[in-house]
């Protein structure tokens, strides 16, 4: 690895300078960066995923759409449309991308637009959406052409951007200079063994600027999963699970599962997987007499293609370690969609 890295060092110089003259002509103002008008919140990162921005993401939904109207923007990766596409009742993963149908189905009463430019996005928003809308940004932090009111980046605790390398030789898409920019630090995926000390430890690397908030949160996992009909809980499980993930990181799905001392074989996909019908032949090959179970993001890609009520999902939340930092980040978040002109 290290001399994988020495080799791609020279690339990782080249694509650090070209990031960091793009990021000085959006600072000083050569290239325009478009201020969006109502309330909106970011979520990004500066690593190349893994970081849990849909779980943010969905927090925030559910912090705020009893009070308030909700859309939330995003790019649709890997969908297989273009320009500005509004998800509906009947959109699939392919039209508008598998993390904003997830939030689409599990949330009917929100808005979810996709649109490569933001821009265009953000005036489809104000086209069909009430005056009192809040927008949530999802993976912002390099689409600079917009800036949203607040920005939150996150950072697992294991990897975070401190402590990262540029592309090609690590994860990160920029600089961890970039951090500079959020308002808000969000600390994922924390182990249950986190000390004081490490908290303290990490807040220093981070060096925060007086106006920056940071937070520690870990995932929480249900005790039951789900199949959009039915319910049932892990512990009273009596077959095998085949687990079926395209995630960038599914290992804390995994060692949740084994800690709860669930039988499963994993079969293991890419990032925003499109599943093909080889794939669902390989799938129902392994299955056996097994329960099928994925998590949340990709059942979205994967139920369409499976016959019958035996794939679940396991839900999952974002906590926060410290009830303090909870009420703290909250106050953050409803504080700025108050400011509805």
């Amino acid at each position: 690895m290290k001399l994988l890295r020495c080799i791609l060092y020279p690339l990782a110089l080249l694509y650090g300078f070209l990031v960091a003259i793009r990021n000085f002509f959006f600072d000083k103002g050569f290239f325009k960066t478009h201020t969006i008008s109502m309330p909106s919140i970011g979520v990004g990162n500066l690593s190349s995923g893994g970081t849990g921005k849909s779980i943010v993401i969905d927090y925030l939904i559910v912090l705020l759409k009893k009070t308030h109207s909700i859309s939330v923007l995003s790019r649709g990766y890997k969908r297989e449309t273009s320009g500005v596409v509004v998800g509906t009742v009947n959109s699939s993963a392919a039209m508008i991308g598998d993390e904003p149908l997830q939030f689409l189905k599990k949330h009917p009463s929100i808005t979810v637009v996709v649109a490569e430019k933001r821009i265009l996005g953000l005036n489809k928003i104000k086209e069909i959406t009430p005056s009192n809308t809040i927008v949530l940004l999802d993976d912002i932090m390099q689409h600079r052409y917009v800036k949203p009111s607040l920005l939150i980046i996150t950072t697992t605790f294991n990897k975070p951007y401190f402590s990262d390398h540029l592309l090609p030789t690590g994860n990160l898409r920029e600089s961890p200079l970039g951090a500079k920019r959020a308002n808000v630090i969000l600390v994922t995926k924390c182990p249950d063994t986190i000390s004081n000390q490490d908290i303290d430890s990490f807040k220093i690397k981070c060096v925060l600027s007086e106006d920056q908030h940071l937070f520690f949160t870990k995932i929480n996992y249900s005790s039951y999963i789900f199949n959009g009909v039915s319910s049932l809980l892990l512990s009273e499980l009596t077959s095998s699970v085949l687990l079926i993930t395209g995630i960038s990181d599914p290992s804390p799905m995994v060692k949740f599962l084994n800690k709860k001392g669930i039988n499963h074989i994993h079969l293991a996909y890419p990032d925003h997987h499109t599943f093909t019908t080889s794939d669902i032949q390989e799938i129902y090959k392994q299955k056996g007499e097994s329960i099928l179970l994925t998590t949340e993001k990709d059942m979205t890609r994967i139920k369409p293609m499976i016959k019958g009520t035996y794939l679940y999902y396991l839900p999952i939340e974002m906590v926060f370690l410290h009830s303090s930092e909870k009420a703290v980040f909250e106050a953050l978040i409803l504080n700025e969609a108050s400011n509805i002109v």
